[in-house]
């Protein structure tokens, strides 16, 4: 949102599986990777990456047709204009 107006989609997304759920609420972005990669699942690629709660959760580049652990995954395209967009400190609401 800016000046109370969307400045982008609503875009497709994919959230955590069941046991796994995305956190619902509003967060602040916490910090940003562009490359950055899972600890937690092999080295897995998660591009684009906006932290923004506790657990390593996410909005990142990935397959919007799978469940994830937690995170929110974007297409390309969308994943690297939030992340240019998205700055430390700035609000994220998911619902």
């Amino acid at each position: 949102m800016k000046d109370g107006h969307a400045v982008r989609g609503p875009v497709q997304i994919n959230q955590g599986a069941p046991g796994e759920n995305t956190p619902t609420g509003t967060f602040d972005v916490q910090w940003k990777d562009l490359h950055h990669r899972s600890k937690e699942f092999n080295n897995a690629p998660m591009k684009y990456s906006v932290f923004f709660a506790p657990g390593g959760i996410a909005v990142h580049q990935g397959n919007v047709h799978k469940k994830s652990a937690g995170c929110v995954h974007m297409s390309a395209a969308n994943a690297a204009a939030w992340y240019s967009y998205l700055h430390v400190g700035d609000q994220v609401q998911v619902r």
